[in-house]
């Protein structure tokens, strides 16, 4: 919790199928992956800390099974985890380096109406993965009309955040 006592999201678990895939992926990605110390448990959970605090926790369907019996378990959800990037160069250069190493893409890299350049990418389990460069308040356009609207189609790309 931050001083006043409201909730931070300090940890994001994905669940996979292959563990070593997704190690590949995510370290190539440029985040620092540690597989769980203890052997046994090394081919189902790794982590990630990440700027700010934030931890990554990666587990196959047998890991997360252990926490969360109840749990709907499987990856390849609708739900995008984007990582910043500095540049909006930077969005396009890690972009060519992960389809060139054969991770699919979602969606080429583009220019968002709310001022940041992203790409999404799917990790070896269809988990969407977005990179994204700083929002450029110079480069904001008006947003498509909503969805539902007399000219609305669904929206693409994240919510505009200042």
């Amino acid at each position: 919790m931050d001083p006043t006592g409201r909730p931070l999201l300090n940890q994001v678990n994905l669940i996979v199928r292959d563990m070593d895939a997704s190690i590949a992926f995510y370290r190539r990605l440029g985040l620092d992956v540690q597989p769980a110390s203890s052997p046994d448990w090394a081919p189902h959970h790794a982590t990630a800390l990440l700027p700010g605090g934030l931890r990554l926790e990666i587990d196959t369907i047998a890991s997360a099974r252990q926490w969360n019996p109840r749990g709907r378990h499987g990856p390849g959800g609708g739900n995008v985890l984007f990582f910043g990037v500095p540049s909006r160069r930077s969005v396009d250069d890690l972009f060519a380096s992960m389809t060139r190493a054969g991770y699919r893409a979602q969606k080429e890299p583009e220019d968002g109406f709310w001022g940041a350049r992203y790409a999404i990418l799917e990790d070896p389990d269809g988990n969407p993965i977005g990179i994204m460069s700083p929002v450029d308040p110079a480069l904001r356009k008006p947003p498509p009309p909503a969805p539902g609207s007399a000219n609305g189609m669904p929206q693409t790309g994240p919510s505009p955040v200042s």
